[in-house]
């Protein structure tokens, strides 16, 4: 069996763990069941599932993404702290970091069998579309990048003064981020590439999500202004480390 195939196998049998429709699933849904099968790793609970000799109840996703070169994100689903250790045993190498991102709920069994550093907390926000904007700002020019993805941003001389792109998006959501130089704060900017990429987002027939840090006022701030309103999700991020 080709290692393609084989993922393929996995997929299906963890498809049934995880909601489609649901905010609270999203990132593991993209991860788990669409990142690119050449840069994800998959692991099943319990082992046996993968042959179908008994029926999936948690998985671990590993994947190696553009927003950390050296660092793979993981994610997982468990039914117990016993599963919990079984698929970070098997799914992280003892010594090596890992960007970590789980459900709160999931935030102990991650410290009881990792060392995690600069931890803190992420809200889950959804755009709102009852707020959504028909302005539109001249300076803002839109690409679509090597991935297919739009890409919208506005100059300030040679350099992108603000940026917004998609992290990550499946068949119902896209993942937003975006970046504003701090000289050109104050500005609008940010709100203004925000704004254009939810349009593309929304005519996709997507729901943009956008997922900040409690301590990024900043950030937050600017999400309010574009439309994004609180979901009550919050992932428990940090960088992790199997102990040998």
């Amino acid at each position: 069996m080709t290692l393609r195939a084989s993922l393929e196998r996995q997929r299906a049998v963890v498809r049934p763990l995880l909601n489609e429709t649901s905010i609270a699933d999203a990132l593991a849904f993209y991860y788990a069941l669409y990142h690119a099968p050449d840069r994800t790793d998959l692991f099943v609970h319990p082992e046996s599932a993968e042959n179908y000799a008994a029926p999936a109840t948690g998985f671990l996703v590993r994947a190696r993404t553009g927003l950390d070169l050296f660092r793979p994100l993981v994610t997982f689903r468990a039914p117990s702290a016993s599963a919990a250790q079984s698929l970070l045993t098997r799914g992280l190498l003892p010594g090596r970091p890992v960007y970590l991102t789980v459900p709160e709920a999931a935030a102990g069994w991650a410290n009881q069998y990792l060392d995690i550093s600069a931890a803190e907390l992420h809200d889950v926000l959804r755009f709102d579309p009852e707020r959504l904007s028909p302005e539109i700002n001249v300076l803002v020019t839109t690409h679509t990048g090597p991935d297919g993805l739009p890409r919208c941003e506005i100059r300030a001389g040679e350099r992108a003064g603000a940026v917004a792109g998609i992290n990550w998006q499946s068949p119902r959501f896209a993942e937003v981020y975006v970046y504003t130089e701090p000289a050109v704060r104050g500005r609008g900017w940010g709100k203004a590439v925000v704004r254009a990429l939810v349009a593309h987002i929304l005519k996709a027939g997507r729901m943009p999500l956008y997922v900040v840090a409690q301590s990024n006022e900043y950030s937050i701030r600017l999400a309010d202004s574009v439309g994004f309103v609180p979901t009550g999700q919050r992932e428990y991020v940090g960088q992790a480390i199997r102990p040998g």
